[in-house]
């Protein structure tokens, strides 16, 4: 599945939300940030737990890459999500959100033929969900400085209009 849109239209929760459905259901979740999927990736390279990251990946039933782009992919992320992606191929769901449009995606690849070969397996057989509205942390935003608003203006019209109370030596 492939969810598309702006900047804070709900891509990610709506990810998380169906990767929490897959869990309650008894499938196993992978999520990743793509540009920190691909840090560990290069770090694990390196101390030698490649082969069980990369196989904690193949093997989910659901992987959820978030955030796909905008920066342009190296020649070893390329190579990394390839075989990443051509694993899963036909094994595993994949679900990729990105605020880039699909057609921009060829360009963040990078390479013509890496590019061909992993949206061949992607693109193709995936369903699309472009996602579209404002910015839901800018309503939300909007909405709690409106309610901050409302609740000083009634504090301030408490203090304004509520009777004092004579000191206890006032009394009669």
């Amino acid at each position: 599945m492939l969810v598309t849109g702006p900047c804070g239209i709900g891509k990610s929760w709506l990810a998380c939300a169906l990767a929490q459905k897959a869990c309650r259901d008894g499938y196993t979740v992978v999520y990743a940030r793509v540009p920190r999927l691909f840090a560990d990736l290069e770090l694990a390279h390196g101390d030698g737990r490649f082969t069980r990251l990369f196989r904690t990946l193949v093997k989910a039933d659901l992987l959820i890459l978030d955030d796909w782009g905008p920066e342009r992919l190296t020649a070893n992320q390329r190579r990394d999500l390839m075989e990443i992606v051509e694993d899963r191929h036909g094994n595993g769901s994949t679900l990729i959100t990105s605020q880039l449009p699909r057609d921009k995606w060829h360009d963040v690849i990078g390479d013509p033929t890496f590019a061909d070969a992993i949206l061949d397996r992607i693109v193709h057989n995936a369903y699309r969900l472009e996602l579209d509205g404002p910015s839901m942390r800018k309503l939300q935003a909007t909405e709690q400085a409106e309610t901050e608003a409302r609740s000083s203006a009634k504090e301030a019209a408490r203090t304004v209009t509520s009777p004092t109370k004579p000191a206890k030596g006032d009394q009669k």
